[in-house]
């Protein structure tokens, strides 16, 4: 199958294998979950098993590659691999640069402020943080209506 096929390593292992370690290590280590008015944190145990259910999908994946002749085990093997290393690489250097104020330094830069760039991981509850503004505006709304006052909840 030379200039044929599917190459070294497998683009689809690669990227479930960096997706499912990437996703595993934000929710175990960098989420801090709090509650909020909308919101229910989940607890670790519920954490963790959304974790093993994200690398079991990506272990489907992977073998389902080989299983479809798509791929070898070790084309398979091998992208799975560097999926798993970068996703730890790109943990690791993202949390140096928040630990060592990188990531601050980086938002109040010019081109980060006009881009209106902003660090939700660990100052905002996107979630919640949506719905108050969109509850806020709701409000808002139903308040004044051509001059007079409507009721709201």
């Amino acid at each position: 199958m030379f200039g044929k096929g599917y190459g070294m390593p497998s683009s689809h292992s690669q990227f479930v294998a960096f997706f499912s370690i990437s996703l595993s290590f934000f929710l175990l280590f960098r989420h801090m979950p709090s509650a909020s008015a909308s919101d229910t944190p989940w607890t670790l145990p519920e954490r963790l098993v959304l974790s093993v259910l994200a690398c079991l999908g990506a272990s489907a994946v992977a073998y389902s590659r080989v299983y479809l002749n798509y791929h070898t085990p070790k084309q398979v093997m091998v992208g799975a691999a560097a999926g798993v290393l970068f996703a730890v690489a790109w943990f690791l250097l993202t949390t140096h640069l928040r630990r060592h104020g990188w990531i601050d330094w980086a938002l109040d830069t010019w081109p980060a402020r006009c881009g209106r760039m902003r660090d939700l991981i660990t100052t905002e509850d996107i979630q919640d943080a949506g719905w108050g503004r969109w509850e806020s505006r709701r409000k808002a709304r139903r308040v004044v209506s051509n001059g007079r006052v409507k009721k709201t909840r």
